[in-house]
């Protein structure tokens, strides 16, 4: 065996130290950071599904609330989203819809137009005892995960807004985040991925409120943003990382083998919602959504690739009237919530069968 001088067996010790306080912090849960329903005027509520890791999330809306969204992705499962873009004259919904199941569970929606309009909520179409709800859904494609058969339906959904409270949003394996997975583009040529999650943030600034959730279901790693270390994401059979974006340079090489990418269209998605309480109109929430997006990029390595679905929307309850407050301002605090909201997805995430946590 080779003899170490005391330097160098000292510098293999602080190697070693640093290495495992790495892994205990990427382990570690972050600190409470607060909730989505954290922003007064939102209720979310969860169904997840106990055959199979699925379920679905919907976020509804004590009042109509404006929203705007980015869909600068490829393949977004997505269902009256463009009526978020500025030109649509529908400048207000009433409920978020986020889903397991892929395209497939899009008819699930259908849970939450029932549960609406049993509560007289909706747009006066001037008929008699009919009202009209918005609900906008979004989908992630979580049929790898189980049997591909059981996916959301329609009294998921409803059991989802019977269920939905102000009360602080549970994270992890949870509605749309049950199946969710990271770190799987690498997976034809031996690479495992990881468990991803739902995962929420918010802050309070005086009396602004700003929140965030994201359900992670990355083709990419997930990054600590803060320290841009990877969190969770495709792994070599020692359980090591093998930095995706790194790897695809052998790619480029052939070091990295002739097998594809696994990047099929709607095969991969982080759905991302940000909130305020400040009130706001359709286009300022779309510029919002932009910038917010951002810091889904920073969390997530590589991020809209071209089978992605990745969606962010933007919402405000218009609690709070502060005409001076700029975009910029909300936009970037935006931005850092979604990157948390990442983050801590992963971070609550448990293990399901072939695919590990960061928690375990």
């Amino acid at each position: 065996m080779a003899a170490f001088t005391r330097r160098q067996f000292g510098a293999a010790l602080t190697t070693a130290a640093v290495a495992a306080q790495s892994r205990l912090r990427a382990a570690q849960p972050s600190s409470p950071a607060g909730s989505l329903t954290d922003v007064p005027g939102i209720r979310v509520g969860h169904f997840t599904d106990t055959r199979r890791p699925t379920g679905c999330t919907a976020i509804l809306f004590d009042s109509a609330a404006a929203a705007g969204v980015d869909y600068n992705s490829s393949a977004p499962g997505e269902s009256l989203g463009v009526m978020l873009q500025p030109v649509s004259s529908v400048d207000r919904i009433h409920a978020l819809f986020l889903s397991g199941g892929g395209p497939l569970a899009l008819p699930a929606s259908g849970g939450v137009l029932r549960y609406l309009e049993e509560h007289k909520v909706g747009f006066d179409w001037g008929i008699p005892d009919v009202r009209i709800p918005i609900v906008v859904s979004a989908v992630i494609d979580d049929l790898a995960v189980g049997d591909a058969h059981i996916r959301p339906d329609v009294d998921a959904a409803y059991k989802a807004c019977t269920s939905a409270s102000t009360a602080p949003v549970a994270e992890g394996n949870v509605g749309a985040g049950a199946g969710a997975t990271v770190g799987k583009m690498h997976r034809g040529r031996g690479l495992g991925g990881m468990k991803g999650g739902l995962g929420t943030a918010s802050v309070k600034l005086g009396d602004v409120v700003i929140a965030a959730l994201a359900v992670v279901n990355a083709a990419g790693d997930v990054l600590d943003w803060r320290s841009g270390h990877i969190v969770a994401g495709a792994r070599r059979a020692d359980g090591s990382f093998a930095d995706s974006v790194e790897f695809m340079r052998g790619i480029v090489t052939g070091a990295s083998g002739d097998a594809p990418l696994n990047d099929p269209p709607l095969g991969s998605t982080t759905l991302s919602v940000v909130a305020t309480n400040v009130s706001l109109e359709k286009t300022p929430l779309t510029k919002i959504a932009m910038m917010a997006n951002c810091g889904a990029a920073r969390a997530v390595r590589p991020y809209h690739t071209t089978g992605d679905g990745d969606s962010l929307f933007a919402v405000s309850t218009g609690r709070l009237q502060r005409p001076n407050l700029q975009l910029t301002v909300l936009g970037s605090i935006a931005a850092d919530l979604v990157a948390e909201a990442i983050l801590r997805g992963v971070r609550a995430a448990r293990s399901v069968s072939g695919w590990p946590a960061v928690s375990g």
